[in-house]
């Protein structure tokens, strides 16, 4: 008998049947392990749903269901005429959660904010490096550390962040989940005791929910947090079960053993709708899935070899195995519904004949390569083994041979991050603000190579493009240099497009309150079950 899982179902059973009565208990079959539970380290949803939508809040949060920011823990802001000063003012009263691991003696206040960001920023702080090897890989990625100036705490409740330059979806960027905002008393008492690593494997913050507990690969048990500042939440205990098989993700839902899953497969769809017990939400995602040569490496630092492989992907194949057709292939770097799209540009088109004598006019001949396949479902490819199959097969068309690897998810996005990685990795993104710099400069620019950018990517002037789209405030002028800036990432093709999808989520019936989010978040702030 397997001893991890007993314990697990032992953890979810008395999670389910514990409690008070008529405690309230919401079981999602979350698709994946948590990377961390620290979200300023990572970039990856599923460590976002498990952290930062559970355990913290953020100054500026989304209004749920929308990309539009509204006060979060600053509850007002002022911006200076120049665009370069930003004064917020903290909510009063805010509790950090008390747990059976801390006690906090203090209200949220001006210092937590300032050490959020400062531990991100700032190398010589002394959390900067609290987990071996930490990236910071979304502050870093996005140009935070030479964007922003100075955050400096003007009182107890007013803190003042000054940029270089000014930066268009600033407000919009710190309503993000690497932007929740820690505890410094939290932080200074694990100091103390020697026990850093601890922020990351026991998170306190000040949001609906307190975690409670973590079972490795298992399931992350929390509570309503009793002290939020936006009110005590109608359910009593959030468990994520994790399950990395959609089937069986549909089953237990379809046995009520859980409430809501992510990621169904495409060919469930039609008989969840069908369910009396069910209901399925659906919308068309804000994401996109890709193929990131290393540009870096040969043969893929040519373009002639790039665009040959991607003139050899059969999109459509992909997008009907893979996807049943509830998604459409994708020919830029953004979705066609988020604004800047560059509709005029052409796709590679595909022809493996022509793919195959460009190949050899670049002198390049048997062609060995490793295609990276996640091992997780997630919104924008929900399996990736089939879809690297099906690249496999076009790709031996052309005479070229592929070898299918994969890693378990926290080491997949670790390692395919590495400047010196071999072969081209399926990823993709949602995204996590509704601004096009959150694709163009946060996955392609400069400032992500090493972190976001797997394509290890950096192009002098397609970074120009990006870089002066985001530090202007006319919608005009970011609309027409990010327009430019797609045709020189399709010129240079440093990925293959693959799909933007649709997103699906089916429920239990008795679940109310939950919003889709157009930015992939499973969040559960305001969900209910009522029979």
């Amino acid at each position: 008998m397997n001893r991890k899982l007993t314990l697990a179902a032992a953890l979810l059973a008395a999670t389910v049947m514990g409690g008070a009565a008529n405690a309230k208990t919401f079981v999602y079959c979350s698709e994946g392990s948590p990377e961390g539970f620290d979200p300023g380290m990572y970039t990856a949803g599923t460590t976002f749903d498990a952290a930062a939508h559970t355990v913290y809040n953020r100054l500026l949060e989304f209004k749920p269901g929308t990309t539009e920011t509204e006060p979060g823990l600053a509850e007002s802001w002022e911006i200076s005429d120049d665009g370069l000063e930003y004064t917020f003012k903290i909510r009063q009263g805010v509790k950090f959660q008390t747990t059976d691991f801390f006690t906090p003696s203090r209200d949220l206040n001006a210092d937590d904010v300032v050490f959020s960001f400062d531990r991100q920023l700032n190398s010589n702080n002394p959390w900067n490096q609290y987990v071996a090897g930490a990236s910071w890989e979304y502050a870093n990625g996005m140009g935070f550390p030479a964007l922003i100036k100075s955050v400096e705490k003007v009182d107890d409740y007013t803190v003042k962040i000054t940029l270089n330059q000014p930066e268009a979806p600033f407000l919009a960027n710190l309503a993000m989940p690497f932007m929740s905002i820690v505890s410094k008393e939290y932080s200074d008492k694990l100091e103390a005791d020697g026990k850093k690593e601890l922020m990351n494997q026991q998170p306190l913050g000040t949001g609906p929910f307190a975690f409670v507990a973590y079972q490795q690969d298992a399931v992350i048990r929390y509570k309503a947090n009793p002290d939020y500042w936006g009110g005590k939440q109608k359910i009593d205990d959030l468990v994520f079960a994790i399950t990395t098989d959609a089937a069986v993700r549909y089953q237990k839902l379809k046995a009520g053993e859980c409430h809501l899953m992510p990621f169904p497969n495409a060919a469930d769809v039609e008989a969840m709708k069908a369910d009396p017990n069910l209901k399925v939400m659906e919308q068309e995602g804000l994401n996109i899935a890709y193929l990131a040569y290393n540009t870096t490496q040969a043969p893929f630092d040519k373009v002639e070899v790039r665009k040959a492989l991607n003139m050899a992907i059969n999109k459509k194949a992909i997008v009907d195995a893979v996807f049943q057709g509830a998604a459409t292939e994708a020919k830029n770097p953004i979705p066609p519904t988020m604004w800047s799209y560059n509709d005029a540009i052409k796709d590679d088109a595909y022809d493996p004949d022509a793919a195959k004598k460009m190949l050899e006019e670049a002198g390049v001949k048997d062609l060995s390569m490793k295609v990276w396949a996640m091992p997780v479902s997630r919104p924008y490819m929900l399996n990736a083994r089939r879809a690297a199959e099906l690249i496999q097969s076009d790709f031996a068309k052309i005479g070229v041979k592929v070898e299918v690897v994969s890693y378990e998810w926290a080491e997949y996005l670790d390692r395919s991050k590495a400047k010196d990685r071999d072969g081209a990795v399926i990823l993709g993104w949602t995204g996590d603000n509704g601004d096009p710099d959150n694709f163009l400069h946060t996955l392609l620019g400069c400032d992500a190579v090493g972190g976001n950018n797997r394509a290890q990517w950096c192009n002098e002037e397609f970074n120009d493009l990006v870089v002066k789209a985001k530090a202007t405030t006319d919608q005009a002028e970011r609309v027409k240099l990010y327009e430019q800036a797609q045709e020189v990432f399709k010129r240079e093709a440093p990925w293959a497009t693959l799909d933007h999808s649709l997103s699906v989520v089916p429920m239990r019936k008795e679940v109310e309150g939950f919003h889709q989010s157009p930015l992939g978040d499973f969040a559960f702030e305001g969900v209910d079950l009522v029979e």
